[in-house]
């Protein structure tokens, strides 16, 4: 054992060039994005990089915008198999429409006493933004609202986002109901990702109830159908996800649109333009600049395989290395790629046995020399380590050059 830590030790670390690119750019990155909204974020979905950020970490009222993360945790019961698509709730008092918290809000128009599936609580929450809905999910799922929001906080850290608080689960005004914009495109981000079956439903349009118990809901009911996120009607790609508006909180928009392939995720809060038609055009606005002003390029995603890593004592000479998230870079398009390199560094060899998912070496984007981005090398696959004798007849091959 002392002799294989022996060379372990002994390696030297290699460097090794992937690519070389030479592009131009049209414009600049840094140019400055104006809004009236008293936060804006923007990012790139595969590098993570910022574009825009104002105000970006300052807690605020989200608004319905809260319901994203209602909806993750519903997300995960289905993911888990806990509930289908067809599984139906039970309709409590508090989400009754005839409670006065509903009548100025947004609602799918729910009597207490009816059920409804789990597919129609999705789309009412997205598409109608509907408050009760999330009531029906909070009680069903954790007894009671104030027990969801503890729910609602322990994914909100398990995903990264430490600063949001939660106080219910429709987004109506609460002291406790406060987020960042950096958070909310975090969990975009997560929504986008993680629930890839799930996700299209952002994108849906309009929906009709069909289940409604009451003269006043089938009316209610008729003349609600569209969804509040008017960006996904004027702009092309758009595809996600929910708006939120409070008196006190302003108008507010968590999107995502995808273009040539290439994804962008921004969040507008605090705006205080003239309804939802006029947030939608805040919104194209901040991602169209995204779009004109800067360049994303994918080297890898996971399971693309990186390079190939030697591997001592292991029963294969080579194991493929890749990366645990896309391996991508956002610049301006004014000297867009020109310069950059891909380099992956690592010890050669790696020591047997490898697991999947072991860091075998680090993964580095450059431009002019400056590090832009960077991430682990992981192992793609498995490497057992030889039998002791196979060991030292290897030892005898490499000390005598044989």
């Amino acid at each position: 054992m002392a002799f294989d830590i022996a060379i372990i030790r002994t390696m030297k670390k290699k460097l090794f060039t992937l690519f070389l690119l030479l592009a131009c750019g049209v414009a600049n990155a840094a140019d400055e994005f104006k809004t009236k909204a008293k936060s804006a974020f923007l990012i790139d979905y595969d590098s993570g990089a910022e574009i825009v950020a104002k105000n970006a970490d300052t807690l605020m009222p989200p608004s319905s915008m809260i319901k994203l993360m209602t909806l993750a945790v519903l997300f995960d019961e289905l993911k888990a198999g806990n509930i289908t698509m067809d599984t139906r709730f039970p309709v409590g008092e508090n989400a009754d429409y005839n409670r006065p918290e509903w009548y100025p809000a947004s609602k799918i128009c729910l009597v207490a006493g009816q059920t409804i599936s789990v597919r129609d609580l999705i789309l009412g929450l997205i598409v109608l933004s509907g408050g009760d809905a999330s009531v029906v999910v909070a009680e069903k799922l954790a007894g009671n609202e104030a027990a969801f929001t503890q729910l609602m906080e322990k994914k909100a850290r398990s995903i990264g986002m430490n600063q949001s608080t939660f106080g219910n689960a429709s987004g109506l005004p609460n002291p406790n109901n406060l987020m960042t914009s950096r958070e909310l495109a975090t969990l975009a981000v997560h929504l986008i990702g993680d629930y890839p079956e799930l996700y299209p439903m952002f994108a849906t349009k309009r929906f009709e109830f069909k289940e409604h118990k009451t003269d006043w809901c089938r009316e209610w009911g008729r003349t609600h159908t569209v969804n509040y996120n008017k960006l996904l009607f004027i702009m092309p790609g758009a595809d996600g996800l929910k708006t939120g508006h409070t008196n006190g909180g302003g108008y507010g928009m968590v999107a995502s649109a995808k273009i040539g392939g290439r994804r962008l995720v921004g969040v507008i809060n605090g705006f205080n333009g003239k309804g939802h038609d006029a947030l939608a055009g805040e919104m194209k606005k901040l991602m169209n600049h995204g779009f004109s002003t800067t360049v994303g390029k994918v080297f890898f995603r996971p399971g693309d395989i990186v390079t190939k890593v030697p591997v001592w004592y292991g029963k294969t000479d080579y194991v493929d290395a890749t990366v645990t998230q896309p391996f991508a870079v956002t610049l301006g398009k004014e000297k867009g790629l020109k310069g950059v390199r891909v380099l992956a560094r690592f010890n050669e060899p790696v020591a047997a046995p490898v697991a999947v998912g072991d860091n075998i070496g680090e993964l580095i984007a450059e431009q002019d020399g400056k590090i832009i981005a960077r991430a682990p090398l992981v192992a793609n696959e498995r490497v057992k380590k030889i039998q002791f004798i196979r060991r030292i007849i290897k030892n005898i091959r490499v000390i005598f050059g044989i």
